[in-house]
């Protein structure tokens, strides 16, 4: 981080020491867009019902009342015009609320879903990304 700069997460810097709420979020390389839709996850035979908060290139918040454990890897359908198959790994967890996850794609799906990216970011206002 550079001194005096403005992290992605919104958190000012002075003299290179970060604002400490922002500190988890700084992390984070990818924009993310709010975007709420609904998600079905495949667990074992079951499918849990739940929905998009933000979305990213390389991951999403999940909310959830019953999230999985860190490190739980999963695959989700995006309820889309034309669904979109991810699959996740639980990379943390904010109890009652949900998961944040990290997202791989079968290869027929990248394209769907980088256009979902794509056009998010195209329609956020002012073409900032969400928080």
């Amino acid at each position: 981080m550079r001194r005096g700069s403005v992290t992605q997460a919104g958190g000012a810097s002075f003299m290179g020491i970060a604002d400490p709420n922002a500190r988890r979020l700084e992390r984070r390389w990818a924009p993310r867009y709010n975007f709420r839709t609904g998600l079905d996850i495949e667990w074992g035979s079951a499918v849990l019902r739940a929905s998009t908060r933000d979305v990213s290139a390389s991951g999403m918040f999940i909310e959830s009342t019953d999230p999985l454990w860190i490190g739980a890897g999963f695959s989700a359908n995006l309820q889309l015009e034309h669904p979109v198959r991810v699959d996740c790994r639980v990379r943390r967890v904010e109890p009652g609320l949900g998961m944040g996850v990290s997202v791989s794609f079968p290869q027929e799906q990248q394209q769907s879903y980088r256009e979902l990216i794509l056009k998010l970011s195209q329609s956020a206002p002012g073409s900032e990304p969400g928080g």
